[in-house]
């Protein structure tokens, strides 16, 4: 029984350490213009503060290395490599004078479907009901 304890912790673990790679790279791509910002609904870009997400991931990549499981390590490591090109891509949009990109709507895999867009632009698949729930939380301004 203890052992089926510990396989269920292990795996809300797993699972716990998966989002909050999502919430970084959500960070990331929030300020690589790529997801609007929630107060103004606009794209902003701050390649400094992108490029600090994005080290923060890589420096959990190094510390973690060999103790994390193989979709841990696969997780981490494409968002790591998406969030990198994103990079790029926005600096050089940036270099040539080009403007502030848009954001990109995000698409939203359906049920039992793999999705194929880069981390910063996955969300965790939930039920529409939870998904509402979710969007409440976030959606409330401190601001005046």
């Amino acid at each position: 029984m203890a052992e089926v304890q510990t396989n269920t912790n292990t795996g809300q673990m797993a699972q716990r350490f998966i989002e909050f790679i999502m919430m970084q790279a959500q960070n990331a791509a929030l300020f690589l213009g790529q997801i609007p910002n929630p107060q103004t609904g606009k794209g902003e870009v701050n390649l400094e503060v992108a490029k600090m997400f994005i080290d923060q991931l890589e420096m959990i990549q190094e510390k973690t290395r060999g103790n994390l499981s193989n979709e841990e390590a696969t997780v981490l490591r494409n968002t790591i490599s998406n969030l990198q090109m994103a990079y790029v891509e926005v600096a050089e949009h940036l270099k040539k004078g080009g403007a502030k990109p848009e954001p990109q709507p995000e698409p939203v895999p359906q049920t039992g479907e793999r999705s194929t867009t880069t981390p910063a632009e996955t969300r965790p698949v939930a039920s529409s009901e939870a998904e509402g729930e979710s969007k409440k939380k976030f959606t409330k301004s401190y601001g005046s």
